[in-house]
């Protein structure tokens, strides 16, 4: 399945191509391919001995022509292909990272029939050795700009057994459903009635999937009539395009330097909470401790399901610098909204070396102390009964299922489905 001496990828003229800055040559990048898997293995992203395989296989660098070899080959760098009027990055090669998490995730076998919706061709390969020759790889992609640069590269890799189709994935690919294995590379606020449709039983559905602000690549099984989770992992993604699309919206709190970002349907007070950010802010200390490298974008998903109003602070760096906002909200502060009045979490160091941290709420506006306070308790809560657990679960319903056939949790209500999202207690 890998590209072959005689491929055209392999001549000369291409090689030179590839060259970044004039001396860089194939072995090289054969190089930099060999110590990326060992950085991805020693970060437990790549696991299996076939993905481990597929990453030393593939040209990661035939996919991104110009960009220099150490960008393409590092571990969490993104590959920006295009980009709209704004700036804004539509299309990129993702972090192979993120790329090796999800192939762990989607547990692709031999023989498998498997649909990427989001084309770009370096994922589309790496599915292609997954699957051998009795597999059948489909990529879909809305924009021609991204399907003609894969069917090229794919073409000149060596890869021409790939089907590259140009259409609006919302309603799958019906003419060459059922897949067995549905991997989405762009971010989906919803999942749209036909990829669990054209899902075989027993398939998986891996989806970077956009809840209350929060994106997690979800490994979904059908279940029952509906979609469970069976696990998942922090991600980000260019957002989807198309009908599918749903954009988030930016709240200005303070001129452009500071802002909330909420989903496109949300009811936000912007003058209250514009106002509230000029009052005197409350700190309170939660007394819980991380440190290390511990993750804590779990607590992140918690808050965000069990608080009511829920987004993301973000603030420009003079704003920060200034003082008005800590430096969470550089990344996008987990925001806890209550009318005209919000509090988010920021991290106090108990040491020289800043590890182990502490997190400190801030509240603003005339229930800032409250709101504050409901955001330390749950802080505890997350600290006392799942920072250790087994995670969320996710389960995904058709729009319209009765409220009596759902369980409890923090339900999300889109256009195609309602999902849930639980804390089973430890075991």
């Amino acid at each position: 399945m890998h590209p072959q001496p005689g491929n055209i990828y392999w001549k000369s003229d291409r090689v030179n191509t590839l060259r970044d800055d004039g001396t860089a040559t194939e072995q090289d990048a054969a190089a930099l391919r060999a110590a990326l898997v060992d950085q991805l293995r020693a970060h437990d992203e790549l696991r299996t001995a076939p993905v481990i395989q597929a990453f030393a296989t593939v040209p990661r660098e035939a996919f991104a022509p110009g960009a220099p070899l150490a960008q393409v080959y590092n571990r969490d760098d993104v590959v920006i292909t295009k980009r709209d009027e704004n700036g804004l990055a539509t299309s990129s090669v993702s972090a192979p990272r993120i790329q090796a998490m999800m192939l762990e995730q989607a547990d692709i076998q031999p023989g498998m029939r498997v649909l990427e919706i989001g084309s770009g061709g370096y994922n589309a390969a790496l599915i292609a050795e997954l699957v051998g020759t009795g597999g059948h790889v489909t990529t879909v992609d809305i924009d021609p700009f991204v399907t003609n640069r894969a069917t090229e590269f794919l073409a000149q890799t060596g890869y021409t057994q790939i089907r590259v189709l140009r259409a609006d994935a919302e309603g799958g690919v019906p003419a060459h459903a059922p897949f067995d294995r549905i991997i989405v590379t762009a971010g989906a606020w919803d999942i749209p009635p036909a990829w669990a449709e054209q899902l075989a039983e027993g398939g998986l559905l891996v989806v970077p999937l956009r809840m209350r602000g929060l994106t997690r690549s979800v490994a979904l099984v059908r279940e029952q009539g509906r979609l469970v989770s069976r696990g998942y992992v922090l991600c980000g993604f260019v957002p989807i395009l198309g009908a599918g699309a749903n954009a988030e919206r930016l709240v200005l709190l303070s001129g452009e330097d500071v802002a909330l970002r909420v989903d496109g349907d949300q009811v936000v007070d912007a003058d209250a909470l514009s106002d509230a950010l000029s009052l005197p802010r409350v700190v309170r200390e939660s007394g819980v401790e991380v440190g290390g490298f511990e993750s804590f974008d779990e607590l992140d998903l918690f808050l965000a399901t069990a608080l009511d109003d829920f987004g993301l602070l973000v603030a420009t760096p003079d704003a920060i610098e200034s003082g008005l906002v800590q430096r969470s909200a550089r990344m996008g502060a987990k925001t806890a909204l209550a009318g005209g009045s919000f509090a988010y979490r920021a991290s106090q160091a108990t040491s020289d070396d800043r590890t182990p941290f502490e997190f400190v709420v801030y509240g603003h506006g005339r229930d800032g102390e409250a709101v504050a306070e409901e955001y330390v308790a749950l802080i505890r809560e997350w600290d006392r009964l799942h920072r250790h657990g087994p995670g969320a679960r996710i389960e995904v319903f058709p729009a319209g299922t009765p409220d009596a056939e759902i369980g409890e949790g923090r339900l999300i209500e889109k256009n195609h489905t309602r999902v849930l999202i639980s804390w089973p207690s430890p075991s």
